[in-house]
């Protein structure tokens, strides 16, 4: 079995091709045969967990299984534990409620690697760094969730999959691991 940690740079897609030439998986990983365990939208960063271990994609990506994954999310405006609560409530997002989210404020902005295509700077409008745990993985369901409580995510990065975490890999860089004790 193959067990790759990837961190994703900003403006790839999380598969290894696509009829429209935009960057992939494949312009950086090139070992064959793996699949990504969830997904990252294209203008995510961070972990990305790669396997050819059917059975522990099957684990990690059932919510059921309540396997934390940890963002980082750059929000526009200010938070307030108001806003947290609401997080850690579960929010309606298209009729159905999310599970219950461990969210905080980061008092200081995370020690990161500047992204690609920088965010978008209003000098009216100040951002913040929430760090958000959830164990579903709907579709942009971190983005929906902050901004639903009124904080537009401008940047989003995974720093944890259960217990695998990205550690100090740069973007664009991954290594192969050992089958993570789940």
């Amino acid at each position: 079995m193959k067990y790759l940690i990837f961190n994703k740079p900003y403006g790839v897609l999380c598969q290894f091709t696509d009829q429209s030439g935009r960057p992939t998986l494949k312009d950086y990983i090139d070992i064959g045969g793996v699949y990504a365990v969830g997904r990252l939208d294209m203008d995510s960063e961070g972990l990305l967990l790669l396997t050819d271990d059917g059975k522990l994609n099957d684990l990690l990506s059932s919510p059921f299984n309540k396997k934390f994954k940890t963002y980082l999310a750059q929000v526009e405006g200010i938070p307030t534990e108001e806003m947290m609560k609401k997080l850690r409530g579960g929010i309606l997002i298209q009729g159905i409620r999310t599970m219950p989210a461990q969210a905080g404020i980061l008092s200081e902005p995370p020690a990161l690697w500047p992204r690609t295509k920088p965010i978008r700077f209003r000098k009216s409008i100040p951002t913040s760094w929430i760090e958000i745990k959830i164990c579903e993985g709907r579709n942009h369901q971190v983005k929906k969730m902050t901004a639903a409580v009124g904080l537009p995510c401008l940047r989003l990065i995974r720093t944890s999959i259960g217990p695998i975490e990205l550690g100090d890999l740069k973007p664009g860089e991954y290594k192969e691991i050992e089958r993570p004790q789940i």
